[in-house]
């Protein structure tokens, strides 16, 4: 008689679900993740160090970058939910990780990208049974049981339908709706510890936002009709490409999708063509700016393993979970202090940061440190130039960021001592939460790709114009 139980080396049926347990793993990887935090916090510090403490606190360093890499992909991974979401920013967005070391941590934790670690053929098969009211067998034509790639929330399936449809079938992992409830139960109760420190940076509206986010990607019945959203958004342009959703074969846990085939973004960026990277780094650029300063719609998800380059300009996009629809007056008022920097009105420009981003004039240095940060992150768009998108300039974005807090940090002084001071934050809308992570993220991606394009008069028409309704 076959023994029908899972062997320790066979993928898990479903991901851990407890609270406790889940803790446990993240907890078993802060004696990896401490030696690289504890040493980012010395250099934000500034701390004192003679050549040869610095030569082996970089030693040090080296190694343990990639031994905590390899950690967090295979804990991560078998998480999923927002863990791996975690390990998948961190794997693409320049910056995160230590200086000198992105090139070793990036490349271990590309991996979550596209292809995370899956669950069992079984997990998915019971999924769309009980969703689809039948096995994939019966529902589709032909169904390939080992999934073609893997993220956070689900895993996808090749199949074909009934009708002959090459499709993309997304199954989300059988209790990932819990595991994701628990990981935010656990946040909230981190954000009640240090409440009195983060009334000050508003992270229980912060968190609010994320969790209202998330907890939304599990419905993909939601997802499909962002989807269609997006599709309608860029129906007059035939280089984006969205796919058709089979909304016959979508429940709140499978989403069919119209299969697309084309390269990777690892493969794109190491074979095109400066002429080629120019064209699609304008459809991705298109993509993103359209639906959220037409209509306020952000595509909240820029990591690469979302990208799939069909020849020339034409770049198809995928999984649309992760989404947020801006209220009309934050669109009016991210136009506001965007058309002032075109204009190079800067009395406007200050006056719209100030009451659109909650800026606050009083605290002359961060305040002086925000609004040079907010030049430099616009510079694409209000410039009249061709902009090349790199690496470092995507790093820069956070490092600039960095070294500003690092210099407010020291600037109170008790009887002659430096004594940290930090920053006070701005009071932008909860709602702009997600904008910020499009912005790292974008530039990561852009910069990978090596795109020159003039940006400024591709997008001036968008910021220019009104808030229009949906299509």
């Amino acid at each position: 008689m076959a023994d029908d139980r899972q062997r320790k080396d066979d993928p898990p049926h479903a991901p851990p679900t407890s609270r406790l347990g889940r803790l446990a793993r993240l907890t078993a990887l802060a004696p990896r993740a401490i030696p690289m935090a504890s040493e980012a916090v010395k250099k934000a510090l500034g701390g004192k160090r003679t050549v040869e403490e610095e030569r082996e606190a970089q030693e040090k360093l080296a190694e343990n970058a990639k031994k905590t890499a390899e950690a967090m992909l295979k804990t991560l991974g078998e998480m999923k939910g927002l863990p791996l979401k975690l390990g998948q920013m961190a794997s693409y967005i320049d910056g995160l990780a230590p200086p000198g070391y992105e090139d070793k941590f990036q490349e271990t934790l590309k991996k979550l990208q596209a292809k995370a670690p899956p669950l069992s053929p079984e997990a998915a098969r019971k999924v769309i049974t009980e969703d689809l009211g039948a096995p994939p067998e019966q529902i589709f034509a032909e169904f390939e049981a080992e999934p073609f790639a893997a993220a956070s929330v689900g895993q996808v399936h090749r199949a074909t339908t009934q009708g002959g449809d090459r499709v993309a079938v997304k199954v989300q992992y059988p209790g990932i709706d819990k595991a994701i409830e628990n990981d935010l139960k656990s946040i909230s109760l981190l954000e009640s510890m240090i409440a009195p420190v983060g009334r000050k940076y508003q992270t229980k509206e912060t968190l609010e936002e994320i969790k209202a986010v998330f907890l939304a990607e599990l419905d993909y019945r939601g997802e499909a009709e962002t989807q269609d959203l997006f599709r309608r958004v860029h129906a007059d342009c035939p280089d984006i490409v969205v796919p058709r959703v089979h909304h016959s074969l979508t429940t709140k846990r499978v989403l069919t999708s119209e299969l697309i085939v084309g390269e990777s973004y690892a493969a794109f960026c190491e074979r095109a063509g400066q002429e080629e990277r120019n064209a699609a780094s304008e459809t991705i650029w298109r993509f993103m700016f359209k639906p959220l300063l037409v209509h306020g719609l952000l595509y909240a998800d820029p990591h690469p393993g979302n990208y799939r380059f069909l020849g020339g300009a034409r770049v198809a996009f995928l999984d649309f979970g992760c989404r947020k629809l801006l209220p009309p007056e934050l669109v009016y008022g991210i136009k506001r202090y965007v058309t002032a920097a075109m204009d190079e009105n800067w009395e406007e420009f200050h006056r719209a940061c100030i009451e659109v981003l909650g800026y606050d004039p009083e605290d002359k240095e961060t305040y002086d440190l925000y609004i040079d940060y907010t030049k430099l992150l616009l510079e694409p768009l209000v410039r009249d130039y061709v902009h090349k998108s790199t690496k470092e300039g995507a790093r820069e974005t956070i490092a600039f960021l960095v070294r500003g807090t690092k210099s407010i940090m020291h600037q109170r002084k008790v009887e002659g001592e430096t004594f940290p001071n930090l920053p006070k934050p701005p009071r932008a809308p909860p709602d702009f939460t997600f904008v910020n992570r499009l912005q790292w993220g974008l530039a990561s991606v852009m910069g990978g790709m090596g795109g020159e394009a003039n940006y400024h008069r591709l997008s001036e028409g968008w910021v220019r114009g009104p808030v229009e309704p949906l299509p």
